[in-house]
């Protein structure tokens, strides 16, 4: 029979965590982290302003963000195929963890408007 409770060594109880998410085995502490890096290194504007960490929370079209994906995603499989990136709009030389980041931001962003807009409906 399926136990109802935990029970810890000090005595302690809790229902079972079986259905319950997992953020913490789900999630990698070091993709966080090169995330938040990443993100925090675009925050600079280009006339000099700081752009505010949840600016993009404000809306991005779904045509922006799948167009920034697409180019993204394609420095990653040029990266993955063993040619050089160079960035657009600078032209210093980026790297897999750049790629994926940039990736990661434009799906992100993309599937935050689509909850918005679930949440709403």
């Amino acid at each position: 029979e399926q136990p109802l409770l935990r029970h810890f060594a000090s005595g302690a109880t809790r229902n079972l965590d079986n259905n319950k998410l997992d953020y913490e085995g789900f999630l990698s502490p070091l993709v966080i982290e090169a995330f938040g890096k990443y993100m925090h290194s675009h925050r600079l504007q280009k006339d000099g302003t700081m752009r505010d960490s949840s600016n993009w929370k404000m809306g991005i079209p779904d045509e922006v963000y799948m167009k920034s994906m697409w180019r993204h995603f394609f420095d990653v499989w040029k990266l993955y195929s063993g040619y050089e990136v160079l960035s657009p709009e600078d032209g210093h030389s980026v790297d897999r963890e750049e790629a994926l980041c940039a990736t990661l931001f434009n799906v992100q962003g993309m599937l935050h408007e689509l909850l918005k807009e679930q949440s709403n409906a």
